[in-house]
């Protein structure tokens, strides 16, 4: 099993960044894609971006494309989401999240963390 803890998020003005961190327990990290999702106040969780397991190949929704970049660095057990020119709408508790590639694509993972906190203010 894999534990998840994200850490990096906070208030930002519009058009600036934060680094998003994930860091995973267990030795099965480097066995999982990994993948970030988010929830915004009243609305339902959606799919942010993916990694697969060697870190070469991502997916992004089409909202985030072009401004966040996922990364991994098996190394150190842990998943970036670099977040650049963020809008008020980018506020949501991000999630990040375990499992096939293929199944965070679709919005389905089988290890969540706890979430943490991103604003952005206009």
């Amino acid at each position: 099993q894999v534990q998840l803890v994200e850490s990096g998020g906070g208030l930002v003005q519009a058009g600036g960044s934060l680094r998003l961190s994930c860091a995973a327990s267990g030795r099965t990290f480097s066995n999982y894609a990994m993948g970030w999702f988010r929830q915004a106040p009243g609305k339902e969780r959606e799919f942010v971006a993916a990694v697969k397991i060697g870190g070469g190949i991502t997916y992004y929704a089409d909202s985030v494309k072009g401004r966040f970049t996922i990364s991994r660095d098996n190394a150190k057990n842990t998943v970036y989401l670099q977040m650049n020119s963020l809008k008020p709408e980018d506020t949501a508790v991000y999630y990040c999240a375990a499992d096939s590639f293929a199944s965070l694509r679709v919005g389905r993972a089988s290890r969540w963390g706890q979430g943490t906190q991103v604003t952005v203010s206009s």
